[in-house]
């Protein structure tokens, strides 16, 4: 049943308030969606902290933000690569040095459709290692900052979650037997997915009700995944494909994930994302969320594994 709560139209940015005050951090923000939801946070007069890989690119992103917003916009970039835990360790503690409260953690970065097996530094399947585990960790660290901010936790997921075998091959994590580049990236997607359903449920067992978790989707976007990933074939299919209605724009891909981090009264155990067809495109509200994603007895498995490989263990 279509989300008819914002109208028509759904959910779009003109809901915002002055965001004065306020601090939103967003992994992978110098491109594609992340870059585009810094921009409608900047013109709300929000704080943005750009977690990126590439001090390069961040700079480029950081002189088009301030071209726009003026010399004074409240922009701060922190290097982290989330495919290295070691970096995610220091880009947290960073952070905490830094910035005084954190109002939402946008999980936005990702890398997909990686055309042959890749190994993290750390030994993990590249998008498990990169979208997963990662986020998990940075997630961990910065949650007391979080947590005393009354902030924010947004992952931002795909579709791709219904793809591939919709469950968490524990027996082979790093796909050492049957990779393939779609059905592996779709794993990395559902365990983001888990994460946060998991989550959602431990701080209700803990009775807090101060962190709020949202899952949320861009729908089928122009942004820079689509002409990085994959094999030369993926690429040209993506190519056409977003030439075509059934693909918007990186910064109607971005509403989702802006929802999340402000509006108020949203359900936490929901997909956001475009709502007409296939989901793919149209008015942003709340879709159709899958029952496997929340499949308790999986998500509890990979909380336990997460943490182990990760080295990280939450207290809540």
């Amino acid at each position: 049943m279509a989300d008819t709560r914002f109208g028509p139209k759904g959910w779009t940015p003109d809901r915002l308030g002055d965001l004065s005050g306020k601090t939103y951090l967003i992994t992978g923000a110098n491109a594609g969606a992340g870059f585009q939801a810094a921009r409608t946070l900047l013109a709300k007069g929000a704080g943005v902290v750009m977690l990126n890989r590439s001090a390069e690119k961040s700079a480029a992103a950081e002189a088009d933000l301030r071209k726009e917003f003026g010399a004074g916009a409240e922009l701060t970039f922190v290097r982290m690569d989330l495919a290295s835990l070691a970096s995610v360790r220091e880009a947290a503690a960073d952070v905490l040095k830094t910035v005084p409260r954190i109002d939402a953690l946008i999980c936005n970065a990702a890398i997909a459709q990686v055309p042959t097996q890749k190994l993290t530094v750390d030994g993990f399947e590249s998008m498990l290692g990169t979208n997963h585990y990662g986020h998990f960790l940075l997630c961990g660290l910065l949650f007391e900052r979080i947590e005393a901010s009354k902030g924010r936790i947004v992952v931002v997921s795909s579709l791709g979650y219904t793809m591939g075998i919709k469950t968490i091959q524990f027996d082979d994590m790093n796909w050492d037997r049957n990779y393939h580049q779609n059905k592996t990236y779709s794993q990395s997607k559902l365990a983001q997915m888990m994460f946060a359903y998991e989550l959602q449920d431990r701080l209700a067992a803990a009775g807090n009700t101060d962190v709020e978790v949202y899952v949320c989707h861009p729908g089928s976007s122009r942004t820079s995944l689509i002409t990085t990933s994959g094999n030369l074939a993926t690429r040209i299919m993506f190519g056409l494909m977003s030439l075509s209605p059934m693909v918007q724009s990186a910064e109607k891909g971005s509403w989702p994930e802006v929802m999340c981090a402000t509006e108020t009264g949203l359900e936490q155990r929901a997909l956001y994302g475009p709502t007409g067809r296939m989901e793919f495109v149209g008015p942003v509200g709340k879709g159709t969320l899958h029952p496997h994603a929340h499949d308790k007895t999986v998500m509890v498995r990979l909380w336990d594994l997460s943490e182990k490989e990760t080295g990280f263990s939450w207290n809540l």
